[in-house]
């Protein structure tokens, strides 16, 4: 089984980074690619000049993947820009790759509440995609700081509950 993970930081020691790589360990896929978010803005100038070849990389492998799981910090109540930006990006591509696809979101912040505001935000601007949202449970990561080990792993008990009891909802939905 095929899972994309997507983290809506690029930073390398990311707290969103390290949540996807440990929901992929959770979810034990026999393939985990990391999706790459690195663009340039959307313009509409550089879309008349071709999609470009990251962009159609991250679109092809969306496809590809039995299942995605993304993770993204909150910027400002809402995503990233980098996330939207690459939303957009993957938009305009030909075919929608995430229609029906299953996706699981994931936040993880600085600040004590774990990011449910970009959770929603995210699920809102996915809808026109129409993939296989999962509910829950949610996973917000607060404090991150101090949620991760020297390891890069979770730490704190009942977040890697939830966090498991969505990475199996994940693999039971990408089973169809």
């Amino acid at each position: 089984m095929k899972l994309l993970g997507i983290s809506g930081s690029l930073r390398q020691e990311s707290y969103n980074r390290k949540l996807v790589h440990e929901a992929a360990r959770l979810f034990a896929p026999t393939e985990f690619i990391e999706g790459n978010l690195r663009f340039p803005l959307y313009d509409g100038d550089l879309e008349a000049q071709g999609i470009p070849a990251e962009v159609q990389t991250l679109a092809d492998q969306i496809a590809a993947a039995d299942a995605v799981v993304i993770s993204g910090p909150e910027y400002n109540k809402s995503i990233s820009g980098v996330l939207k930006n690459a939303l957009d990006w993957v938009s305009r591509v030909e075919g929608n790759p995430w229609h029906d696809k299953p996706v699981a979101i994931l936040s993880a912040t600085s600040g004590m509440a774990g990011g449910p505001r970009t959770q929603f935000a995210l699920r809102h601007c996915m809808v026109s995609f129409r993939p296989q949202l999962l509910m829950g449970p949610e996973v917000t990561i607060g404090n991150a700081p101090k949620a991760f080990g020297e390891d890069g792993r979770l730490t704190n008990e009942t977040s890697i509950k939830f966090l498991q009891q969505l990475m199996d909802a994940l693999r039971e939905a990408a089973k169809g």
